[in-house]
Parts: structure tokens; C-alpha cells; sequence
């Protein structure tokens, strides 16, 4: 939805609350000060409010047209009665926005001169808070009749006959004597049988004045069953031509009343019902509006993705896609997006002189504000991945198309991003609110940040750097690859990757120890640093080499693996939502230390190794290729040189380019890969092959991320703009559910957590918009036994592969033993005597013989005597 379409949505909520005459709005700095409307200056807590003359804002209207702010309510300023409209400033979002306007006079009469209020109550209030309930007692009041007493008069019970009293007595002194009870003849004894036979009494009769009767309406339930009788199965053809009016039947039929007649009664009753089906939805299950709602985040039974807010750069004067998505890791409500131009290569030859002149650009969105960017980050080209450092989110790596990974640190504008001033007396975790609110005196107009430095082009990568990766803080490689522990207890190492088949490995460090003041003078006078670009990474501009490098060859050939995405062993730690809080509490150690302003050179000789590291990490290729491997270095016992490892495994399940390579949240040995047509999950002990493989979408996919809150839980984009979310607790072999998002291929995927009770997704697509949705309840909150379910699943998946791979064992030896079979028979065949033979040829022979007369006996050629002979039939 677009930013207008929100505001609408608003508006009609408010009016449904009561407020029909409210309308809020959105007023970036610029529009603050042409109103004289700033906050803080011009309104006040005291002032909340200011009178705009109309005049002004149709001055507003016809300058900016659909970029001003009151654009959404030009309607209702035309309409308008007054000459001035009362703007009033929203401080506690109470309307959702910061500012709204009263769109009538009375509304404009009722704020500016509320109704007074005795002293008395005045007085009164003060002393009761505003949360007490006050108790009113109630006033009685004379009771007027409305008929009622009549009704209750006959719905009373009164008795309408007289009462019959009997009475029993005895002898007294027959009281508790013994009684013997015998049998007798009643006809025999007079008196002793009476008959009570029913007649009707005159004197006594009951009408029956209200009866009440329940009815149920059920339909008539009948058992039928039936069976069709196959016959044998007939070509039959026909044809036919359909009975038409003649002409002279046609023009009786048009001038006949009675048809005039019914089209002109019937006619209605159409229209009636043709309107009643597009206002009603007839198929709508109103069991489902039964269910029980939340409040605040939505209802349970609800599965698809709503959509939250949108960002479009519409200042950007050409066409340009998103690459990659990044949430802040400790800022709610900001997330970055890196934006490249949508040419080909042969485009881009092309128009290269025109794209020199376009910055390249990491753009910073706000929730506030929909329209501008808040940062604008510099590169030298466009950018395809881009990471925040774990270690301190200010220090950002990003990958260009060119093949040089640049460094940003945007620590001096850290004010800026942040929602509360600094130096307050709140604690840390008191700045995270849930909105993302820029201080009025920054946001005057979008900040460019030129990069601190760019890796050297002629030792760095040579192609697109399609994956970067920042290593964990808690170790650090050699050129070799060998793991040692990391003292400084930073990120100062990343990996990428790139097309041009390679693997490298970064260190943000100096290479050697600091040399002696005289030269380093001498270099700092020589190198003329501008203003507004730190110092923090100045030793890596333009020198910056790769610590190692690591080339995936196809073995006995001598070409070599494209990687497009990797995926190491610690990754996990570093996406685990769960450490948030951890990297909060670092982000504040990096504020008052600055360790990455005051690096030290490498010490490997001091460094402690770590043997039982995992060395091995799994990458995706454009051949659609999922290879493990390791990057360890060995040296070749003929060359001495140092060569990669071959492949642990290597396994063609795409059938296209790899676009995600991920690692379960929850699972740090569960690998998710999308790319081609289809998705695959992997365990990484098992070689065998994948734990799940999906069939042909209809569609490409073209990215994929793991749910932060479900175990069994991700999500697929494809080249359509629709998104597939899988849930393996109700399907494992197609999606549980598929929507639309866009009408354009989804580049990216990043979901994030704001609150218990309510997730977002940011899904980018080819047209530069990135999209904002909420999670629905049942895809953000865990089953009970999801957990151990889903590993179940995993574990099961495991014992089938392996069932799978010793059957194959089994099939293959079974194959060789019946081929070893078949060779022994071919070998005796041949070592047969050639006496054998002579006797195998002459039982064939007398065998033939013997059949021959047989034949000639019954056909009545031959005849055989009595002595055994056999003679000719003349």
C-alpha cells in the first residue's frame, strides 16, 4: 500500500472511533518551517497548535504539488468553510502520526474554547487520580406504567377451583395392632370392588389458553446409492443444428406485450440481485469471525502476511533494484537497503560514462518517514552485499560490482539515527522504543556519508562480490587458515566471495607493526585527509589485500567452482535473535573504547591455536552446485605451494544459481539452499545428500530465509513476486501457503522481531520498493512441541538416507555376484571336451529321430508290425 493509502486507512478509523473531524498527517522539517510550525520553537507543550491560513496551504499545493505533506487532505481543505485551519500537534501518537488537522469549525470552536467546568469539580479532580474509579449511586425515580403490570398479571399462576380436603381416621384403638393380609374373591364380597370409569363432569372443564411448543425444521435424509453398468466402450458421433426464429417470428416476438412485460418485471429483480452479490460476499465463512481476536496484533486464525509500510527512492533519476536488505541491529524501526542500476552487462558498457556521474548508494529508511532517506552511504560502485558489524553497528562492509569491498564507519552521525538525545539520564535499553523518531534539527535535509576506504582493484576480486560475511569475534584465521584465538574480542575479519572463483579472507588490521614516528609523520603530512571522512580505516584506502585466498577447482580439470553464496559454521551466532542484547551491550563498550580507532597490527606468533575448530563451510555455486569444503590450506608435496583442499562432498540438487545459502536459527548443523526451481535442506554430517528436496516450482526462486521464531518455518521468493512459506509441521512436500506481494521478481528477504507479539518481514523487489509486512500470529508463534518435532522429522530424515544408501550397497553387490555368475557360466560353456560335445550333438539327433517317425505314424505314412518293424503305406 502507498503511503496515501495508509492515511485513508486512518482516517476512516478515526471516524469510526467518533472523530470524524480529525484527519492526521505527516510534517517532514521542510514543511515544519515553511508553516512556522517547528517543534520545540514555534509549538510548545504549553502551544500545542497553530492556525494556518488556507491561502497558504493551495500555495504549498500548486508549488509541490504531490510531495507536499497536505496533499492527503487536499479534499478536505477546499471544503473547508473558515479561512483558517487548526493544526494541532500530536505528541503521544494518540492519532498515529505527529500531527493532525480539525476539519471543521466546530471541531476548531470545541479545542479552542473547551466547555468550563465549575470550580468545585475543578477542585475535586485534584485530588483523585485519574485511574480511581468513582462510585455513583443510583437516583430513584417515580415508576411510570407502560403496560407491563397486565402482562405479568397473566403470566401469574392463580388458583381457579375450589381445594377438595379429604379425611382418613381410624379406631384409636386399632392403632398399632397386627395386620394379616389374605386374598378374596372382590365379586363375592358386596361392596368390596368399585369401578372408576372416566366420564365427562359438566361442572368441571380447563381451557387451554397458551400452549408453548419447540419445532425443529430438519430435511428429510434419504439413502441412495447407485452403479453405473459398463458396456463395452462405442464411437458415436452426431450432429446437429440449432432451431432458430424466422424473421417475421423474430419482429412478432419484439412488439408482444406479454415479453415487454416480463423483461420489464424481471429486469429489476436482476439488478437487485446483481448489486446484492458485489456488496455481500457470499462466500465468506462466518464461523472464522467467531474465533477469538487479538487486540494488538492481529487474529490467530489469520495466515497471510499484511502489509505494514513501503519505501520507494523517489528521487533516484534512474531505475534502480534492490540488492540487499539489512535491519539495524540495535536501532528499531531503521532498516538499510542497497540499490543498483537495472541494466545488463552490455547496458552498462554502454551507458558507462553516465553511471560514473550517479553516486552509488546505501539508503537509510525510517518508519517515520516514508519518503526521504535518513543516510545516504557513498560507494565507488554499486553495491550487492553489505554486512553491520556485530561488534559495533557503526562499522558497515559492503561488496561492490567492481570486485573492492568498501568500509564505512558512521560513528560521527551516530546522533542522528539515534530516537532520544544523548547524554539523558535514561538507561541503554530505555532509547529502543518501538518508533523510529528523528530529532526536528536533524532531519533538515538527507546526509551523504563518503565511504573511509576501499580494498586494492588489482589484488582484490576481479568480478561481482555476490556474498561478505564478518567472521565471529571469538577467533581469527592465518594465511594458511589455521584457527587461533581472537584477543582483541572484535570482528576484525570478513570473508567474501565472488564470481570470479575465488574465496577471500579480509583483516581490517595493519598487516605489519607500526613503523617509527619519523616516517609515519612524513606519511600523515603527505596524505590530505577531507573533513568529513574519519580517519578510522585510512591504512586499508586503496592497499588493502586479501590475508588468503581460496579456489574451488573442479579437480582433474582446469577450470574452477563460481561461488555465489557461503555459509560458515559460526553464522548462527551472529543472526540468533536471542543476542540482541549482546550486541547492544557491545555497541555500548565500542562507544566508549572506539576500539576499531585505535587497531593493532596482527601478532600470530602470540596468538593461542585452536585445534578442534570446524574449518569446513558449505557454498553455493551458479551451476546450482552445493559443495562442502575447507579453508585450510596444504601444501602440494611436488609444487610446494599452497592449494585448497578438494571438496568434502559435492552434490548438483538446482538446477540454477544459488541465492541463499542459510543456516537454521535454531538448528546450527540444518542448512537452508534455494536456487533454480526448487529448495533443499541439508544436515551437515550426512553427505549422502539433501534431508529435503522440493519438486519444480512454477516459478524461479530467488530467495529464501529461515523463520526467527519457528523451527519448521521459512520463507521462499520467486521471479513473480508471489512468496511460498513453507511449514513442515502441516507440509513437507509443496508450500503451506502462497500470496502475492508484488508484480515483479523478489530480490531479498529479512524478517526481524520488534516485539513478543508482533514481527515484521522486509521483502525487496526488482522496481526498487521495499516492503514492509507483518507476520501473522500462527507464523510467529511456536506450537508447544514444535521443537521436538521438527527435529524428530530431521532424525527420521536421516535414518531414510541412510536406509537409502545401504539398500544401494546392497543392489550393487547383488549385481556384482549375479555378473560373476554369469562369467563362471560363460567359462564352463567354453571348457567343455569335444567327446561332450559328439555325445550332446547325437542325443539331440535320436532325439529328433524319434520325433520325426512319431509324427510320420499318426499322419498314416508309416505303420509298425507285430514284430516291431515299421513298413511303407503304398
Amino acid at each position: 500500500k502507498t503511503p496515501s493509502q495508509k492515511k485513508k486507512k486512518e482516517k476512516k478509523r478515526k471516524q469510526e472511533e467518533g472523530h470524524p473531524e480529525i484527519y492526521p498527517l505527516v510534517l517532514t522539517t521542510k514543511t515544519q518551517e515553511i508553516f512556522n510550525c517547528r517543534i520545540d520553537e514555534d509549538i510548545t507543550d504549553e502551544q500545542p497548535y497553530k492556525l494556518i491560513n488556507k491561502e497558504d496551504i493551495f500555495e504549498d499545493l500548486r508549488n509541490r504539488a504531490a510531495v507536499s505533506d497536505f496533499h492527503p487532505v487536499k479534499k478536505i481543505v477546499q471544503e473547508y468553510p473558515g479561512n483558517e485551519l487548526l493544526l494541532v500537534y500530536d505528541k503521544d501518537f494518540k492519532y498515529g502520526l505527529n500531527f493532525y488537522l480539525i476539519g471543521t469549525e466546530e471541531g476548531k470552536e470545541n479545542y479552542l474554547n473547551p466547555p468550563e467546568v465549575s470550580e468545585e469539580q475543578e477542585e475535586y479532580k485534584e485530588y483523585i487520580p485519574e485511574d480511581v474509579y468513582i462510585y455513583k449511586p443510583p437516583v430513584s425515580k417515580p415508576w411510570v406504567s407502560l403496560g407491563s403490570e397486565k402482562e405479568i398479571e397473566e403470566e401469574s399462576v392463580t388458583e381457579s377451583t375450589k381445594q377438595i380436603t379429604y379425611m382418613i381416621s381410624r379406631k384409636r384403638s386399632e392403632f398399632g395392632a397386627p395386620i394379616k393380609f389374605s386374598d378374596q374373591n372382590a365379586s363375592s364380597v358386596k361392596d368390596a370392588y368399585i369401578e372408576c370409569t372416566a366420564y365427562p363432569d359438566k361442572n368441571f372443564t380447563l381451557k387451554q389458553l397458551e400452549k408453548d411448543v419447540g419445532m425443529q425444521v430438519i430435511p428429510q435424509i434419504k439413502d441412495i446409492s447407485t452403479q453405473t453398468k459398463w458396456t463395452y466402450p462405442k464411437n458415436a458421433t452426431t450432429q446437429y443444428y440449432p432451431r432458430e426464429f424466422s424473421e417475421e417470428e423474430k419482429e412478432t416476438l419484439k412488439q408482444s406485450k406479454p415479453l415487454v412485460d416480463f423483461l420489464n418485471n424481471a429486469s429489476i429483480s436482476v439488478e437487485i440481485a446483481l448489486q446484492q452479490n458485489e456488496i455481500t460476499n457470499t462466500f465468506i465463512d462466518d464461523w472464522k469471525h467467531l474465533a477469538e481476536e487479538e487486540g494488538t496484533f492481529g487474529d490467530k486464525t489469520d495466515t497471510h502476511l499484511k502489509e505494514y509500510q513501503s519505501f520507494t527512492d523517489l528521487h533516484s533519476p534512474t531505475e534502480k533494484m534492490i540488492t540487499c536488505v539489512s535491519w539495524h541491529p540495535t536501532i528499531y524501526g531503521l532498516i538499510a537497503v542497497s540499490v543498483a542500476v537495472r541494466l545488463s552487462f552490455e547496458d552498462r558498457v554502454h551507458f558507462s560514462g553516465k553511471l560514473l556521474l550517479q553516486p552509488s548508494l546505501i539508503l537509510f529508511w525510517s518508519f517515520s518517514d516514508p519518503i526521504h532517506p535518513q543516510l545516504m552511504l557513498e560507494s565507488p560502485d554499486d553495491i550487492f552485499c553489505f554486512k553491520f558489524c556485530p561488534s559495533d553497528p557503526n562499522i558497515i562492509a559492503g561488496g561492490c560490482i567492481n570486485g573492492q569491498i568498501v568500509m564505512w564507519d558512521i560513528t560521527a552521525h551516530a546522533d542522528r539515527i539515534e530516537n532520544v538525545k544523548a547524554g539523558g539520564s535514561r538507561s541503554k535499553k530505555a532509547t529502543l522504543k518501538p518508533m523510529f523518531l528523528l530529532e526536528p534539527e536533524s532531519n533538515k535535509e538527507a546526509m551523504y556519508i563518503r565511504h573511509c576506504a576501499v580494498s586494492s582493484i588489482e589484488n582484490g576480486h576481479k568480478k561481482v562480490i555476490t556474498d561478505i560475511h564478518w567472521l565471529s569475534d571469538t577467533f581469527e584465521i592465518n594465511r594458511m587458515g589455521s584457527v587461533f584465538e581472537n584477543r582483541s574480542g572484535i570482528c576484525c575479519q570478513l570473508v567474501t566471495c565472488s564470481a570470479d572463483c575465488t574465496i577471500c579472507f579480509w583483516d581490517i588490521r595493519p598487516q605489519k607493526p607500526l613503523t617509527p614516528q619519523t616516517t609515519e609523520k612524513k606519511k600523515e603530512e603527505s596524505i590530505e585527509i577531507p573533513f568529513d571522512v574519519p580517519s578510522t580505516f585510512l591504512h586499508l584506502d586503496l592497499s588493502w589485500k586479501p590475508l588468503t585466498k581460496v579456489r574451488l577447482s573442479k579437480g582433474e580439470t582446469s577450470l574452477d567452482h563460481c561461488p555465489t553464496k557461503i555459509s560458515l559454521k559460526e553464522d548462527h551466532l551472529l543472526c540468533k535473535t536471542q543476542d540482541k542484547v549482546l550486541a547492544q551491550s557491545k555497541t555500548a563498550k565500542a562507544e566508549e573504547m572506539n576500539p576499531y580507532h585505535n587497531l593493532e597490527s596482527r601478532m600470530p606468533n602470540l596468538l593461542k591455536p585452536i585445534d578442534d575448530f570446524c574449518t569446513k563451510f558449505f557454498v553455493g555455486t551458479e551451476e546450482g552446485e552445493v559443495i562442502y569444503t575447507d579453508w585450510k590450506m596444504e601444501k602440494d608435496p611436488e609444487t610446494g605451494r599452497l592449494m585448497p583442499k578438494k571438496p568434502v562432498s559435492l552434490h548438483t540438487i538446482h538446477d540454477g544459481i544459488v541465492h541463499t545459502i542459510q543456516r537454521s536459527p535454531f538448528y546450527d548443523d540444518i542448512i537452508l539452499t534455494v536456487g533454480g526451481w526448487n529448495v533443499a535442506i541439508w544436515k551437515e554430517s550426512v553427505m549422502t545428500g539433501p534431508l529435503l528436496q522440493s519438486c519444480c516450482a512454477p516459478k524461479r526462486y530467488t530467495s529464501g530465509h529461515w523463520s526467527l521464531t519457528r523451527p519448521g518455518v521459512f520463507y521462499i521468493g520467486r521471479e513473480d513476486g508471489y512468496i511460498d512459506i513453507w511449514d513442515l509441521l502441516e507440509k513437507t512436500h509443496e508450500p503451506a501457503q502462497s500470496q502475492n506481494i508484488c508484480i515483479t521478481m523478489i530480490t531479498c528477504i529479512k524478517p526481524w522481531i520488534f516485539s513478543p507479539k508482533q514481527q515484521f518481514i522486509a521483502i525487496a523487489d526488482y522496481y526498487g520498493t521495499l516492503h514492509i509486512l507483518e507476520i501473522p500470529w500462527t507464523l510467529s508463534r511456536p506450537s508447544t512441541n514444535e521443537m521436538t518435532s521438527i527435529n524428530h522429522y530431521f532424525e527420521r530424515e536421516v535414518k531414510h538416507l541412510e536406509y537409502v544408501e545401504q539398500r544401494k550397497k546392497i543392489r550393487e553387490q547383488e549385481k556384482k555376484e549375479m555378473e560373476q555368475e554369469m562369467a563362471k557360466k560363460k567359462v564352463k560353456i567354453y571348457q567343455k571336451s569335444k567327446e561332450q560335445m559328439e555325445a550332446e550333438l547325437k542325443m539331440d539327433y535320436e532325439s529328433y529321430l524319434e520325433l520325426e517317425k512319431t509324427v510320420l505314424i499318426n499322419l498314416g505314412l508309416i505303420r509298425v508290425t507285430e514284430k516291431g518293424s515299421y513298413s511303407d503305406v503304398m
